[in-house]
């Protein structure tokens, strides 16, 4: 029996998929009204998917605090965490929910049929069951509540929403973002902020909180997406008889409204906050965006993405390099965003200055005309389409399974047109029409009709206002001691009860009858076997070549890597700024905008890197290996063309391009910032590592906090300091990039390697010559410095490191399984929902290094204590088999990712480098799967080990790091 025979569900639409190996059918359910899409493969990562048009109508965040909300507990499943508990225990390829600014997403993907099953039940019950209505404790924990501790102490506000949004706000990035989409669509919901505006969120009461979910988390209003190789049947019936038909069709009118055009452009200005000491000079975000029709128009989806490539995003697209050389800002960015019903296309100039708007739109849309007039250039536009197709066909999202991206762009025409869900699946026809317009007029046609002579977009200018964080803590401070004078004693008193609930409701243990209702696989589910590792040692022209025999749909990847071991400790900022330039300055055969389409045109793109790795087998000496990698993938008929291209970055690049040089470094500040702002957690931790350990120092130097010291110094007397900066860089390049400091890696099937060992022999012989140069040995100089880094954030980054192989302490397999129990038990309890931080990590590798760190987490002090007592908490370490069990199918989760072709080429290269053996990698699935709590409990000298040798390093708000820089040995501002 067909699937097409189930009564419950008739079928609306059949589509051939073919481009994607997929068969398409969309259903709707009779009696809910709800609506499915099937994608039938042979796949086995699954994916199941719900999700609901969720348009927000004020900024309190109600779509995103219920996100977390529904997952924290539901009928079938009464704990209070589902999610985590599911974490903890489940082999789930991807776990997680997102809040768009119109819809809201409930993801799961997992290769275990049993275990996708489970996932679908846990989310299916989250959302049209939860708990919500019988514990508002929920929405005080993940929304907003009060928080007093006596009747006469302080008030403040707490919520893991109310603090992640904090977080975001504090960076202007995503002020900009939001201030775009608000001042576009001003009569939709786009404008309002889905996420919550942290000072609105407060205005939020548990009813309309109620009132959201009622109306919007009903089957009618629903999107249901299977993907990937299973009995779809089965589970369309499943899904039938416990869920939707529990439901009649309802009118919901979650309906994404169409914004009517605006007459003439808008402007919108506004502030954004930096430290007392930081600069407003340089420091103001100008932009220029377009609303370019609907996500429904499948080629305009498609055209404008070659348009940014063309435009604006390529290395030395006419935009950017327009913007540039007027001196207009010391970044140029771009974007178009066609996630949303209205897609927009934005032009933004980071460090300009206010005085220079006029300029800024001037230089835009003149330089768009000229480019209308005069005819685009037509091999940027065949490498945009080329580098878009290649991906398409490629499906390679890294960690993410490729069945979860289809389905989230599934959602940008699906959410919009019941009637057009595959459209942007059907992509080749789309490219192929594209292809025979780029001689046509038609790309200049579009600039016309969506850039020059459109006038629905904005103005929007986001500038700096010194101290405004603490201006707006101050106002919030005042703002709840006004509310605070006007409650009775017995007001206040009735706010310290409930803050002392909530906690009790959170420090509650679930009962083992609850815990036992969660789905647990068990460890006899789990195979012994280690992944394959495919390693073949070759040589091709002297040259000694790591091939990775795997199957790739006709494409080589190859890594050229370079030794760095060479290298003083003092130019090793200098390599990372080498790694910056490479590919995106000229070379003497190409300008750098011609080298990126030709590039793009004939290849699947080449990109640099610095890599280390550390000799497993040598960790007391702390030894470790450090690369200069070139990474390029192309289909085999052109690997002559990926192998020429690399062969010419390396070789030919004018490093004496002073122009381009200042440009290139001031982008790289730009985005350095940007991810401090961004990835703080990681930041702060690497800083921390590098107090002792040499790696660690020397990615500190080359990519954290250490290489943007000294870019910015550069950045800043770029006249005082371009000859030393031009020197290094070409003595590096000549110091590394020969035949005797190199080994390639290459990934593909056997009929890949003739056409990889031709196209590379035609190279060799055409680098550096090594015999003249005097051997140098890089010695990392390491020094505890314990830094306190203030930033304009409303919130921390927390870390705390140290290396327990220093401390005497060793590996083992259990200490990934303390990643799983820290991450989801001791930490999440302490510093998410107790502490109302938005993230908590730790990690343990081989070599001994360690950290606990927070992400975007309103504490200092008490996150620390929360650190300090790990160890006590492992000590007394008692939990039930089933749990323990849990922790350990959940440890196993994260290491049997199921992985594409080249990410089994860079595990295999990876695990060589490292002089990681199978034995080893054997040896440590072992001591994961036959772990039981002794083995944790024995795991806090570890952790003692590591927290012995208090090193810790912060990012985050002025204020706070002032309050506590008794903690720090420096303390500074990152700006």
């Amino acid at each position: 029996m067909s699937i097409y025979d189930l009564t419950a569900y008739e079928v609306v639409q059949k589509e051939d998929l073919s481009d994607l190996k997929s068969k398409g059918t969309l259903l709707r359910h009779k009696k809910s009204g709800a609506r499915v899409l099937l994608m039938e493969n042979d796949d086995e990562n699954k994916v199941f998917a719900i999700g609901f048009r969720t348009p927000p109508s004020d900024s309190t965040g109600v779509p995103h605090i219920m996100e977390h909300s529904v997952l924290c507990g539901s009928r079938d499943f009464p704990v209070k965490d589902p999610f985590v508990e599911l974490v903890k225990g489940s082999l789930n390829t991807f776990l997680n929910a997102m809040t768009y600014p119109d819809k809201t997403v409930y993801p799961v993907a997992s290769c275990n049929d049993k275990d996708f099953q489970n996932l679908m039940h846990v989310y299916m019950d989250a959302v049209f069951y939860p708990n919500i209505y019988k514990h508002d404790e929920i929405f005080r924990q993940e929304g907003w509540s009060y928080k007093m501790d006596d009747p006469d102490g302080e008030l403040t506000i707490s919520g893991v929403v109310y603090n992640e949004m904090k977080g975001a706000f504090s960076s202007p990035e995503g002020v900009l973002d939001r201030v775009i989409l608000n001042s576009l669509f001003p009569d939709t919901s786009y404008a309002n902020e889905s996420g919550g505006d942290p000072e609105v969120i407060p205005e939020l009461t548990y009813e309309q909180f109620l009132d959201f979910h009622r109306k919007y988390y009903h089957p009618s209003n629903s999107y249901i997406y299977l993907y990937g190789k299973m009995d779809m049947e089965e589970k369309l019936r499943w899904l039938d008889e416990n869920y939707l038909s529990d439901f009649d069709v309802e009118e919901v009118d979650s309906k994404i409204r169409y914004q009517e055009p605006f007459a003439q452009m808008k402007e919108v200005v506004q502030e954004y906050s930096i430290t007392s000491d930081e600069s407003e000079e340089d420091n103001t975000y100008l932009s220029w965006n377009k609303v370019i029709g609907t996500s429904l128009d499948e080629k305009l989806y498609l055209a404008f993405q070659i348009l940014d490539y063309a435009l604006l995003s390529a290395p030395g697209a006419p935009l950017k390099k327009a913007l540039v050389d007027a001196g207009i800002g010391k970044d140029i960015m771009g974007s178009y965003d066609n996630g949303i019903y209205q897609p927009i296309f934005s032009v933004i100039s980071k460090n300009a200055n206010m005085e220079q708007k006029e300029e800024f739109i001037r230089v835009i849309e003149d330089t768009l005309s000229e480019i209308a007039d005069k005819g685009i250039d037509k091999k940027a536009l065949r490498a945009g389409i080329n580098y878009h197709e290649f991906r398409f066909r490629e499906a390679d999202f890294g960690n993410y399974p490729r069945g979860l991206m289809y389905g989230l762009q599934l959602f940008d025409s699906w959410l919009y047109d019941d009637e057009k869900p595959f459209i942007h699946m059907q992509a080749i026809p789309t490219f192929e029409f594209l292809k025979s317009q780029v001689e046509t007029g038609y790309f200049e046609d579009l600039i016309r009709r969506y850039l020059l002579d459109n006038t629905h977009g904005s103005i929007v200018i986001i500038r700096p206002e010194r101290g405004r964080t603490a201006k707006l803590d101050q106002a919030l401070a005042q703002k709840l001691e006004t509310y605070k004078q006007s409650l009775t004693r017995e007001e206040r008193e009735k706010l310290v009860e409930a803050a002392r609930e909530l906690e009790a409701y959170q420090e509650g243990e679930d009962s083992p009858e609850d815990m036992a209702k969660i789905p647990v696989l068990k460890r006899e589910d789990i195979s012994r076997e280690i992944a394959p590792i495919y390693n073949e040692e070759k040589e091709v022209a002297g040259v000694k070549v790591i091939h990775h025999d795997v199957e790739t749909n006709g494409i080589g990847y190859a890594t050229l890597m370079f030794d760095l071991s060479g290298i003083r400790e003092e130019l090793l900022p200098y390599v990372g700024i080498l790694q910056s330039v490479l590919g995106i300055i000229d070379t003497n055969n190409y300008e750098y905008g011609e080298l990126f389409n030709e590039i793009n045109v004939h290849t699947g793109g080449i990109g640099t890197s610095l890599e280390l790795y550390t000799d497993v087998t040598k960790v007391k000496e702390k030894a470790f290996r450090a690369t200069f990698e070139m990474k390029g993938k192309a289909l085999y008929p052109k690997m002559d063309v990926l192998f020429s291209m690399m062969r010419e970055i390396l070789m030919e690049s004018r490093l004496d391009d002073e122009k381009r040089l200042k440009e290139i470094l001031a982008m790289l500040k730009s985005r350095l910032q940007m991810s401090f702002l961004s990835s703080g957690h990681t930041t702060a931790a690497l800083r921390a590592l590098s107090y002792t350990s040499p790696m660690a120092k020397f990615k500190d130097d080359t990519d954290g906090i250490g290489f943007y010291e000294v870019v910015r110094k550069i950045e800043e007397d770029f006249n005082g300091h371009k000859e030393e900066l031009i020197r290094n860089l070409k003595e590096i390049a000549r110091r590394i990039f020969r035949e005797d400091n190199m080994m390639v890696s290459y990934t593909s099937s056997q009929d890949g390697l003739k056409p990889m060992e031709k196209a590379f022999a035609a190279i060799t012989g055409k680098l550096n010559a090594g015999g003249e140069l005097p051997a140098e040995n890089c010695i990392l100089h390491c020094k505890k410095r314990n830094e306190g880094f203030k930033t304009s954030s409303k919130v921390q980054y927390v870390a705390r490191v140290g290396n327990f192989i220093d401390g005497g302490e060793e590996y083992t397999g259990a200490l990934q399984i303390l990643k799983v129990i820290l991450g989801y038990d001791y930490l999440w309890q302490n510093i998410r929902v107790k502490g109302g931080a938005y993230g908590c990590m730790s990690n343990f590798n081989r070599i001994g290094e360690a950290y606990l760190i927070s992400y975007r987490d309103p504490n200092l002090e008490k996150t620390m204590e929360v650190y300090e007592n790990v160890v006590d908490y492992l000590k007394n370490f008692d939990v039930s088999d089933r749990d323990m069990n849990k922790f350990i199918i959940g440890t196993m989760s994260n290491i049997d990712r199921p992985m594409n072709p080249s990410a089994k080429g860079s595990r295999s290269m990876n695990l060589y480098m490292n002089h990681v053996s199978e034995e080893m990698i054997r040896t440590e699935r072992a001591q994961i799967l036959d772990a039981d709590q002794g083995d944790i409990r024995a795991l806090a000298d570890v952790l003692q080990a590591m927290l012995d040798q208090h090193l810790l390093c912060v990012i985050g708000s002025e204020e706070k790091i002032e309050e506590q820089k008794e903690m720090f040995m420096e303390v500074r501002t990152l700006s």
